[in-house]
């Protein structure tokens, strides 16, 4: 199939698809929103000023609505999900906190860092609540498969974004290499919130492996395309800068791929820039017109729909349902962000 073709297909799966999300989650994830602010109270002033700063400031809560989607795709539950989804969601934001310090990231969803306002202690330090914070929740659930599923996923994170620090810069990573990463810092949480979703919702053994694997492909095609948006997107749209992951020495997809394709000069151009933090729009650019020159931001993309053909495979296992194909919907959703 043309990447034209797959274009087509994906926004017209996609359409509507997020705000058909947020409708059928709402009166959870209102639910949701509310534990999440609560527990974000502290009596040390600093510490829920600095989690409300990063918690209201945007971002759709992709993760805790797969939660609470995955629980009503199997009938429901008796209230677990909420915990779950709370504890998803304070996982994700205490990465943020600790991968914009590693990272010397200076915007994040669209504003100041919190780094950059607090500096990069308190940052951390806040991070370390919010993850003790959805432990609490998790131990409140009183289910030890869900507690054991999210534990393990906050273990592989913290691996996956150590090696991913080891990866910066080195010019020999592999694409192998890349998968390992972004399975680890990304799609693992995807993962853990889509199997916890079902644990809340009564799955049984082939539920939760559906629910599992639907999660994890998910996760790797949002990876990917965020990929290609860092050379593709507008800033407005990231909530970050254009061109960071490059400045930051990250070794993505589209890098890997044009290094072993590239031509002795334009290796030398990207080994030039990449990860230097000073580099300019213009050198942005001509790192872009290598990446078009050798197809890798396509070929991205390409990786990236297999990973929703995954996704859409494992899920097809389960009864036919509205939710079904809206889980469906959503992975091509993120796909279509690219075009």
């Amino acid at each position: 199939m043309a990447l034209s073709d797959s274009r087509v297909l994906a926004e017209a799966a996609g359409a509507g698809a997020l705000e058909r999300l947020l409708t059928t989650t709402h009166d959870r994830m209102q639910q949701v929103n509310a534990l999440i602010l609560k527990r974000a109270e502290s009596h040390v002033e600093m510490v829920p000023e600095l989690a409300r700063y990063l918690i209201e400031a945007g971002g759709k809560r992709l993760r805790p609505m797969l939660t609470i989607a995955a629980a009503q795709l199997f009938g429901g539950s008796k209230g677990a999900d909420i915990n779950y989804a709370a504890a998803v969601e304070f996982m994700h934001n205490a990465t943020l906190l600790h991968d914009d310090v590693v990272d010397d990231s200076d915007l994040r969803r669209g504003r100041p860092a919190a780094r950059m306002i607090w500096g990069n202690p308190a940052s951390v330090l806040v991070g370390d609540f919010l993850l003790g914070q959805a432990f609490l929740m998790m131990v409140e659930a009183g289910d030890l498969e869900a507690l054991g599923t999210l534990a393990r996923a906050a273990t592989i994170i913290a691996e996956g974004e150590v090696f991913q620090l080891a990866k910066a810069r080195d010019f020999d990573t592999t694409p192998a290499e890349y998968d390992q990463v972004i399975r680890a810092k990304t799609a693992t949480l995807f993962e853990a919130a889509a199997e916890v979703g079902a644990i809340a919702g009564g799955a049984d053994a082939a539920g939760r492996q559906a629910l599992r694997e639907y999660g994890l492909e998910l996760g790797l095609a949002f990876q990917l395309v965020d990929d290609v948006l860092d050379y593709r997107g507008e800033r407005g749209t990231l909530g970050k800068n254009t061109g960071d992951d490059l400045r930051e020495g990250k070794m993505t997809l589209p890098v890997i791929l044009a290094l072993t394709d590239a031509n002795p000069g334009e290796r030398e151009i990207i080994t030039r820039t990449l990860g230097n933090p000073e580099a300019s729009d213009t050198a942005l650019a001509q790192i872009v017109a290598i990446l078009n020159r050798h197809g890798t931001l396509d070929r991205t993309i390409e990786e990236a729909q297999g990973h929703v053909a995954k996704a859409r495979m494992a899920l097809a296992t389960l009864p036919d349902s509205e939710l079904r194909t809206l889980l469906v919907d959503i992975a091509e959703f993120y796909v279509s962000r690219v075009y």
